[in-house]
Order: C-alpha cells, then sequence, then structure tokens
C-alpha cells in the first residue's frame, strides 16, 4: 500500500502522517547515497499512531525521499543537498523520464486527496486538518547535547496559509494541550516557530477556502531515540491523549461555524 485513505465520514476531523512512510522501491533505492539509519532520522516514523485519535485518515507510507508530499511538485523529489538540509541523497542524478513517472504518483496522491475532502465538505459545512508531522532536535550526535529546547518547543502548530478566521481555535488548541496533564507537567506548545507548515497544509486552504481549518502539528522527537529507532509507548500513548484531548473544543468550535 502507498497511501491509506480511511474515511468513515462520522466526525468533520481528519488527521493526517504524510511522511510517515519509510518505504522505496528498488530503482530509487539502489542510487540513495544515504543509508536507511540517515534516512529514517529524516522521516517522521510512527506518526500513523497519532492520526488513530480519528476516524478519518490518511497516511503515508513512501518515504519521503521517493517524493515529498508537503513540498510543492518541482521540489518533492530531492535532487540536490540544498533539497534536503544538505543531504547528498543522489549517487548520480536520475533521468528526467524516471522522474517524471514518480512525480505522477505525487499527482496521484493529490487526486485522491481532494476527491476524499471534497466528501468530507460534502458531509459537513465545515472540518478540520490535522497535519501531523514530527522533528529532530538531536542532530549533533547519540553522544552530543540536545538542541537548545528554548528553540525546540515540544509541539509546534503551524497555520501556514491559514485564513484569519480560524486563528482564534488555534489559540485554543494551544491552550488546551498546555492545560493537559502531561505526566505531571506541563507541555511546551508554541505557534509557528521553526515549522509554520508545508505545501500540504497550503494546498488544503487553497483548495477549500473558508471550508477547512488545517494546523500543521510538529511533534518534538522527545517520544523516540532519533539514532537507535526506538520508541518511548508511555511518553507516545500520553501525546496521542493529549492530542485526543483537543477533539471536544474542536467540534464545538466546528458546530458554531
Amino acid at each position: 500500500m502507498e497511501t491509506e485513505f480511511s474515511f468513515s465520514y462520522k466526525e468533520p476531523i481528519v488527521c493526517t502522517a504524510i511522511h510517515n512512510g519509510h518505504k522505496v522501491s528498488r530503482e530509487i533505492e539502489k542510487n540513495l547515497a544515504i543509508s536507511e539509519g540517515e534516512r529514517l532520522r529524516e522521516e517522521d516514523p510512527n506518526t500513523a499512531f497519532f492520526t488513530e485519535i480519528a476516524s478519518n485518515r490518511i497516511v503515508q507510507y513512501v518515504s519521503r525521499f521517493e517524493y515529498d508530499i508537503n513540498r510543492i511538485r518541482e521540489k518533492a523529489f530531492y535532487l540536490n543537498p540544498e533539497d534536503s538540509w544538505g543531504l547528498k541523497t543522489r549517487k548520480t542524478l536520475p533521468d528526467k523520464e524516471m522522474i517524471e513517472k514518480i512525480l505522477q504518483r505525487y499527482d496521484l496522491f493529490y487526486q485522491n486527496t481532494e476527491y476524499y475532502l471534497k466528501k468530507m465538505g460534502e458531509s459537513f459545512k465545515r472540518f478540520f486538518v490535522y497535519d501531523i508531522h514530527s522533528y529532530n532536535h538531536h542532530r549533533l550526535g547519540n553522544d552530543q547535547p540536545y538542541d537548545n529546547p528554548a528553540q525546540n518547543p515540544e509541539i509546534i502548530l503551524g497555520t501556514s496559509n491559514m485564513p484569519e478566521e480560524w486563528k482564534p481555535l488555534v489559540e485554543e488548541i494551544k491552550d488546551e494541550l498546555q492545560s493537559y496533564d502531561f505526566m505531571g507537567r506541563v507541555l511546551d506548545v508554541r505557534i509557528n516557530v521553526k515549522f509554520p507548515g508545508g505545501n500540504f497544509s497550503r494546498w488544503i486552504h487553497q483548495a477549500f477556502p473558508q471550508k477547512v481549518c488545517c494546523i500543521a502539528l510538529e511533534f518534538k522527537k522527545f517520544f523516540m531515540d532519533e539514532w537507535s529507532g526506538e520508541f518511548n509507548p508511555e511518553i507516545m500513548n500520553e501525546l496521542q491523549n493529549a492530542l485526543k484531548s483537543t477533539k471536544p473544543l474542536i467540534l464545538s468550535y466546528l458546530k458554531k461555524r
């Protein structure tokens, strides 16, 4: 399976994990200049777990190193180091025909997503999308210090291209997440720090103006070891519960629109 589209249309909330994927085709894999471990560190592993709070879900199983849904089409296939955080990702530059073939799958993703979100729009006057990601905060090395927490919140809410009418809801969600009792403490939640959102959330707002609120949510990878790939189930469960705690206020807000 390349992408999972699972929709029940029972609630006006959709959760997506478009960078969850790790699969790459043999054609791509043999030309990758980075190791599987390096690739995994730059992906958003197991973010599909957080989408389980909703009955409407989109989960990607193909790696962003095959094609990146969160980029515009012209930048969705990494060619040069500047396309991928300074990493050399390809041993040799692929031919244009192969790249175009891969980008046709990128197009198909957006066509399918438009179909399902249109049906959401037919089912509900307004609806909400959580565009769920994760980000690194231990880039210097396994035996090196973590990145400065002052610049790396535990949860970032991105509002890229969002109509102003939805901004009060974003503030309410931030407050709800901060009020959640996270293992006896308060979560560090901020808006538009480092990651305001990528192409996917911008496309949703452009394709469905005034109809949908899409928040690009970034979990700092404190729920896992970035270098070993090992997850902490307790932290993951609590983060999922924290996210789930925002559903009642989202549903209440949408009901008033």
